[in-house]
């Protein structure tokens, strides 16, 4: 019986990438809350550019900013229970990010158009994304395709 105690059952290189992927941004989130992960602490709002606390003393959160990432972490997790469900969340998860990159490009950071909020750091972190997660989704996921 598959994935039984006598017969472990084996992931699929992308599913493992999906849930590493999906164990950070978790992380991520939890240190949103953590004073000291997350400096001027005292500064986090709920949402807006209002929001002066910055994780790592880099990246602008919010609470709404931070609930984001552990929502995407839990996604990423039950899509990564399947092969094709973790390229999905790769690729889809970077196309979110690629629009977020192109989003933080175009707005004035000291608006109420920053509603996440973000900044110059979080710009070049999320075209890294974009671009890693769609290339591991592509690379890790590309016999899936094939089966298809």
């Amino acid at each position: 019986m598959p994935g039984s105690a006598l017969t472990p059952r084996t992931r699929h290189p992308v599913q493992t990438t999906g849930m590493v992927v999906s164990a950070v941004f978790i992380v991520v989130g939890i240190l949103g809350f953590i004073p000291g992960a997350t400096t001027d602490f005292d500064r986090l709002s709920f949402a807006g550019h209002m929001s002066g606390a910055l994780l790592l003393g880099l990246f602008a959160v919010s609470v709404l900013h931070n609930l984001v990432h552990l929502a995407f972490g839990v996604v990423g997790f039950a899509m990564s229970r399947t092969a094709s469900g973790a390229r999905a969340f790769l690729i889809g998860g970077g196309i979110v990010y690629a629009v977020l990159w192109i989003y933080g490009l175009i707005i004035d950071f000291d608006s109420a158009a920053n509603f996440v909020p973000l900044n110059t750091a979080d710009n070049w972190l999320h075209l890294v994304l974009a671009v890693g997660m769609i290339g591991l989704g592509v690379l890790l996921g590309r016999d899936l395709r094939a089966r298809t």
